[in-house]
């Protein structure tokens, strides 16, 4: 083949890829409905593994497990060791993609199916405890605006175990206060219900009656929580706001607004909700994700035993 003929071929496969990856992207943003960082986080994995092929002259369709392992150790030198995490989502990433190049009659065959990712460790996440939490939320003592603000949203975030972005979202006519229940919109755009407290009640009913009416002069938008312009606030000051507030309450740890969500998940559980029903108000999928927390509950058991009982480190007998 002559180096012209090599040239045209390589841009062909690469045109090729191209189209396939836009058409897998097409339908997991509007069939499976998946929320948009992730979109961005398959076309970004996608992207690196078309360019990876083109350099091997590979048409994506017609890739072997081989293949798929140099792509990886290719990123691997590339960035330096690659973290587990990271691996573990471009080799799901492509399996995904060659799901749906199976499924749609574009490729023979999945390279990716023999193809382990390396395991994630599952890492504990930061939980605070009761006292930490009111440590942290007396921090926001309703002075001002903003601290009335600050109060109702970090109360809401422990209260409803809000994602950060779905606090972000929240209007005005999500919020019922007499009816105790936030509507919210979690991954995939699914709507969920949850319930939140008296002091959350409390707290949000304040800032609307004294706080919110203030900020900007003029209220541009019906966002339930607003900056000093009168617009809805963004995931990064919400992030600066919690993490003032935690270095003030002497919190040594790094607490993010997440801090509050995965505080109400364990709390919950530690005080006898069943796992079902937690699962459904973080509004995760897989009931395996919400399990996390139990090991959480499970330790916390565990330390309160070795404390307590005679015979958890020898102290004697009963």
């Amino acid at each position: 083949m002559t180096a012209a003929a090599d040239s045209a071929l390589k841009e062909e496969r690469k045109n090729r890829a191209r189209e396939l990856v836009d058409d897998f992207i097409v339908f997991v943003q509007f069939e499976r409905g998946l929320a948009d960082n992730t979109v961005e986080s398959y076309r970004s994995d996608l992207r690196q593994y078309c360019d990876f092929l083109a350099g091997t002259a590979t048409a994506v369709e017609e890739a072997r497990p081989a293949d798929v392992r140099g792509f990886i150790e290719h990123i691997g030198r590339e960035k330096g060791t690659l973290a587990a995490a990271t691996t573990a989502r471009k080799v799901s990433t492509l399996k995904s993609f060659y799901k749906f190049l199976v499924r749609e009659g574009l490729a023979a065959g999945d390279p990716v199916a023999t193809v382990g990712a390396t395991r994630k460790g599952r890492r504990l996440p930061t939980v605070l405890n009761p006292a930490e939490v009111g440590s942290l939320l007396a921090r926001a003592d309703g002075a001002g605006p903003a601290g009335l603000r600050d109060r109702a949203m970090m109360e809401l975030l422990y209260g409803a175990g809000l994602r950060v972005s779905e606090l972000v979202d929240l209007r005005l006519a999500d919020i019922d206060i007499e009816g105790g229940y936030v509507r919210c919109f979690g991954k995939g755009s699914k709507e969920r219900m949850v319930p939140f407290g008296e002091p959350a009640a409390a707290a949000i009913e304040r800032y609307l009656r004294l706080g919110r009416r203030l900020f900007g002069g003029e209220v541009k938008t019906d966002h339930l929580f607003l900056n000093r312009f009168g617009r809805g606030l963004t995931r990064q000051s919400i992030h600066r706001i919690i993490a003032g507030y935690a270095r003030e309450a002497g919190l040594s740890r790094k607490i993010t607004p997440h801090t509050l969500r995965h505080s109400f998940a364990t709390h919950l559980l530690a005080g006898g909700a069943d796992l079902r029903s937690v699962q459904e108000m973080l509004g995760h999928a897989d009931v395996s994700t919400t399990q996390v927390y139990t090991h959480l509950s499970r330790q916390r058991l565990r330390e309160v035993y070795r404390d307590a009982h005679p015979r958890a480190k020898g102290r004697g007998s009963c």
